[in-house]
């Protein structure tokens, strides 16, 4: 669906329309015009679900990249996330700014414009779950945010709305979750073809809603660990994805607009590998050392999947030649083309997936509650190995070269074999680890799974001029401009944190 050609249509008509009037001086039934097309009265629900969903997947923190020790650059501003240097530019705050524009205000729309008519069921508990999704992925940044009140200036005409603390944020998104999931009626109408996700499955959007809500509660374990186990047991024993057939993806396509195109794809591209050739990457982005380190160093089958080092103007995949630059260069070395960067025939193909929620994900924060008393299902070295199996296998969506043998995983899995004897801060460590290795290129969420667990262990960058004092990132800044446009309620929030800070720790990161 080219959701991007269709808007730009009617954008085009409009366009028209008015030049029209302008020459003519029409000025028949220019009342009745004269309407703003962003009220929810003039919503068209499919075409909006279908806006919101692809600008969902698309706003992502690219520093997680960095502050995760996946990329690097030897370039300041843009290696804003693993050098920890702020200089200019709208890294910290891109995500609330887009959020707020886009995904969250057309959602919010969505529901507002089919709430009232019981027939919209299904089409109302699918908008509560993208719903809560997209408030979970700015609340986890930022901390308190807008949020019982965002999204009404039209319809409310309210203009400063007020910061909810993240907890109530957080209770009220797993109940949305829970009410959502008792929603759904076979026997009412879906998004259909507008869902881009699951094309209108209501038992696959089910699986979502649950795998979320376990992503959510164990979220809640170093802050109440008695409510994250209620929350984690109400997910399980509701059904969560565990296969791979039930993985919540988007698929893009390289033609059209860039809304159609992988948006990391694009990003990579349009920032430092386009020039495909490894040496003159426009921002000098390479891959960490920390990352292809792990990945070489425990022969993982997915290093070639993943990176390329230019050889004679080709990409080489050849394990022997990876390597990945230290995150503290701030000039570009001499030999910038030997070191790794992503694959052009996976990662940087603009017709490929983004993966929201994985079997892989799923199944690592199982091991986890398996760890902790609150999962009896299956072992946790079962889970672990699940979790593992999972995040190779998922590979295959990037096309053929993104296909890892069984015999490769069983391989790898015997040598690295679960710690089943362990300590349970062993087993920890080893558990988000990997899922640190499996959900990338989704580092935003490992970038939150990171400050809940402490795990992968990350040694931080200390390079001259850093905001943090050497410090990983804990949360991002509040955009400059709410200063100027809700100020009150900013500084409210603000107090309630202890500060607009990098390290400022949120709720739940304690």
């Amino acid at each position: 669906m080219k959701i991007n050609s269709k808007l730009s249509s009617i954008i085009s008509s409009i366009t028209l329309f008015t030049s029209l009037c302008m020459v003519t001086a029409c000025d028949d039934g220019f009342e009745e015009m004269n309407v703003n097309p962003n009220a929810y009265e003039k919503v068209v629900p499919e075409f909006m679900f279908s806006k919101a969903l692809y600008d969902g997947a698309r706003n992502r923190l690219g520093g997680a990249d960095g502050a995760m020790q996946y990329t690097t650059s030897f370039n300041e501003v843009a290696g804003f996330g693993s050098k920890y240097i702020f200089l200019q530019g709208s890294a910290p705050y891109g995500v609330f700014t887009s959020a707020y524009t886009n995904e969250i205000q057309e959602i919010t729309d969505v529901i507002l414009s089919i709430q009232d008519d019981p027939i919209n069921a299904n089409k109302l508990a699918t908008a509560r779950i993208w719903r809560a999704y997209s408030y979970h992925r700015v609340t986890d940044l930022y901390g308190d945010i807008p949020y019982s009140q965002a999204g009404l200036g039209y319809r409310e005409g309210i203009l400063k709305p007020k910061y909810d603390k993240q907890e109530d944020i957080y209770k009220d998104l797993l109940k949305e979750l829970e009410e959502a999931t008792s929603q759904f009626d076979a026997a009412k109408p879906t998004f259909g073809a507008a869902d881009v996700i699951y094309g209108g499955n209501m038992e696959k959007w089910k699986k979502f809603a649950y795998s979320l809500m376990l992503r959510l509660g164990m979220r809640l374990t170093k802050v109440d660990a008695a409510l994250a186990e209620t929350w984690v047991k109400k997910a399980i024993a509701g059904g969560v994805i565990t296969t791979d057939a039930d993985i919540a993806q988007i698929m893009f396509v390289a033609g059209g607009q860039a809304i159609n195109q992988n948006p990391l794809a694009n990003a990579y591209l349009s920032s430092d590998y386009s020039s495909a050739n490894g040496s003159t990457n426009r921002e000098g982005g390479k891959y960490a050392n920390t990352f292809i380190n792990f990945l070489k160093n425990n022969n993982d089958p997915r290093l070639g999947v993943l990176s390329v080092v230019w050889q004679n103007g080709k990409a080489d995949t050849t394990a022997a030649i990876q390597k990945g630059m230290p995150q503290n260069f701030q000039t570009k070395p001499a030999d910038f083309v030997t070191y790794s960067e992503p694959n052009p025939a996976t990662l940087l193909r603009l017709d490929t997936p983004v993966l929201l929620m994985t079997s892989a994900e799923v199944n690592f924060l199982l091991a986890e509650a398996s760890l902790r008393g609150w999962y009896t299902g299956e072992t946790t070295e079962q889970l672990y190995n699940n979790g593992v199996r999972s995040a190779m296998k998922q590979w295959s969506a990037w096309g053929s070269t993104g296909v890892i043998s069984d015999t490769r995983i069983n391989t790898y899995l015997a040598a690295h074999p679960f710690n089943a004897a362990g300590t349970i801060e062993q087993q920890m460590e080893q558990i988000h680890t990997q899922f640190w290795a499996s959900l990338y290129p989704d580092s935003q969420e490992v970038f939150s799974n990171w400050r809940r667990t402490g795990y992968p262990i990350l040694i931080p960058n200390n390079v001259p001029g850093n905001a943090t004092n050497g410090t990983i990132f804990r949360r991002m800044l509040y955009p400059s401009i709410e200063e100027s446009l809700n100020p009150e309620n900013l500084q409210e929030a603000i107090t309630r944190l202890g500060g607009n800070t990098f390290l400022t720790r949120i709720w739940w990161d304690k």
